[in-house]
């Protein structure tokens, strides 16, 4: 089962733009988590460039416990001169939860089966580079209670022994929430002994998926 893996930063759309032979490849690449996700972005880009010849398009999403979704669309140019190569260089990337879009404005110059491959793979890549990237990992989740005068302190201690701290409540007492990577929470209850003088224990509160710079 995939724990980690990288994809889009949220709320983010990477435009570039080629030109080969006179013809505009426009490429635009966003988050997509699911097939609903992709589609709305795939004709959003159509509204937004609708005197374009072609919105060709490409994407991955994963989906818990089975192998992740792949769709691809020529959207007109010949069959697999675009969608696939797109598909192929996304698959290359490692990154998942991605669509992109490339719109192309026929310059009037034919570019040849070839020529299309290369240059929808081009536009790919290009745009790939430019793009904000996230981890999403799988973590077991606790919540380490202490008072307020000891928070600011364990917090430190526990992300300069390289725990993710996933945030701070305050209430009659201090609720640290920390991730680690599954298994290793005898690990985390070791650290709190450690810096704590066993006084403090870690509260399991499940699995989550959470995102990592």
């Amino acid at each position: 089962m995939v724990c980690m893996y990288r994809r889009p930063a949220p709320d983010v759309v990477t435009t570039t733009e080629l030109e080969i032979r006179r013809s505009r490849f426009i490429t635009l690449v966003t988050r997509a988590v699911d097939e609903e996700a992709a589609r709305a972005f795939i004709a959003e880009v159509r509204g937004a460039y609708p005197d374009a010849r072609h919105h060709c398009s490409a994407y991955i999403h994963h989906v818990d416990g089975a192998n992740p979704v792949e769709r691809s669309s020529d959207d007109g140019e010949p069959s697999g001169t675009a969608g696939a190569p797109m598909l192929e260089v996304l698959r290359g990337s490692g990154l998942l939860d991605v669509a992109v879009v490339v719109v192309r404005y026929f310059g009037g110059v034919k570019l040849g089966t070839g020529g299309l491959v290369r240059a929808y793979s081009d536009a790919v890549s290009g745009a790939l580079g430019r793009v904000p990237v996230v981890t999403r990992a799988r973590r077991e989740l606790y919540a380490v209670t202490v008072g307020h005068a000891d928070a600011g302190r364990l917090e430190s201690e526990l992300r300069n022994r390289g725990i993710d701290v996933t945030g701070t409540d305050y209430g009659v007492r201090a609720t640290i929430r920390v991730a680690v990577a599954p298994g290793d929470g005898d690990a985390l209850g070791g650290t709190l002994a450690a810096v704590t003088q066993g006084t403090v224990e870690p509260e399991r509160l499940g699995v989550e998926w959470i995102e990592l710079p």
